[in-house]
């Protein structure tokens, strides 16, 4: 897999307007986009360090993903994502390698990247992103 760099590293959080004085007062970095991923039922406020994204990702619904994380593990680390030229051949390319799927098929994600994630299963317990 031809991996470029890392795209953005996401951290689950309860309240993004809770967080931001953290990362905008604290640590200096300023938030350049906040959006709304409805079929993803979360919304995602985006800071640039360097070449790598931070993603806060707070959820919109008591049945998203991320509260399921939040109220498991609470709030934290919850991937890594790496940037690859095609998210489709990337995925072809861990199937053959035998890592599980969680998605079979590229999708729209925040920013209007083309997304997809390998099962932490497979992948050393970290939820890894693909991103295109």
């Amino acid at each position: 897999m031809d991996i470029s760099h890392i795209e953005h590293i996401g951290i689950a959080v309860k309240s993004i307007e809770s967080s931001l004085p953290y990362y905008e007062n604290v640590l200096g970095l300023k938030c350049y986009n906040i959006e709304e991923v409805a079929d993803q039922k979360v919304k995602t406020a985006f800071f640039r360090v360097g070449q790598t994204k931070i993603e806060l990702l707070e959820p919109t619904s008591e049945d998203s993903t991320i509260a399921k994380f939040i109220e498991k593990k609470g709030e934290g680390v919850h991937h890594i994502a790496f940037a690859v030229p095609d998210v489709a051949d990337a995925l072809a390319e861990m199937d053959t390698k035998g890592v599980q799927l969680i998605d079979k098929t590229p999708r729209s994600g925040a920013e209007g990247l083309n997304i997809a994630f390998l099962h932490p299963k497979s992948t050393g317990s970290v939820l890894t992103e693909l991103c295109q």
